[in-house]
């Protein structure tokens, strides 16, 4: 006799009563292993999809926003070497003022800081970007010892070199 066939015995000398509680028992497992293995993860991603959606639009809208800088940026007229030299040391004047040092060396341009502020920084780096068409090459910066001991107002110590167009 096979297994398959001793159970249908067993099966066959239960009460009628006891065949449908497990029978029902069988049906609330069944259900049970269709909900968690395929109903509840897939419930789990829609719910993640609505909020990712809304990351990823928020996303797309900021490339685009780049993608329209970078696109206005490369519509500018070219900028010769020596146009672009006085726009980036007058950006240093005006921005950094008596806390930074512009040199030129070759075709980069060297700013040494003393204490600039990060803002100060970030809005110089953004000008000298759109103005002079000068990008960072090398940065070596560290926080300022007076600016460990004003946390509120970080300043920066270091020097940066910055390319400059070709002639």
């Amino acid at each position: 006799m096979s297994r398959f066939d001793a159970a249908q015995d067993v099966w066959n000398r239960l009460a009628v009563r006891e065949r449908s509680g497990i029978a029902l028992a069988a049906a609330v497992v069944a259900l049970m292993l269709l909900w968690w293995l395929a109903l509840s993860p897939a419930l789990q991603t829609l719910a993640q999809a609505k909020t990712q959606g809304g990351q990823l639009e928020a996303q797309l809208q900021a490339m685009h926003v780049l993608q329209a800088q970078a696109q206005a940026l490369q519509a500018q007229p070219k900028m010769g070497r020596d146009e672009a030299v006085r726009a980036l040391e007058s950006s240093v004047k005006q921005r950094l003022g008596a806390n930074a040092q512009f040199t030129l060396q070759g075709e980069r341009a060297m700013v040494t800081l003393k204490g600039v502020s990060a803002e100060a920084l970030a809005q110089w780096l953004t000008q000298a970007r759109v103005n002079a068409r000068s990008v960072p090459l090398e940065a070596r910066l560290q926080r300022s010892a007076a600016a460990t001991a004003n946390a509120a107002a970080p300043s920066w110590d270091g020097s940066l070199v910055l390319s400059l167009p070709a002639r």
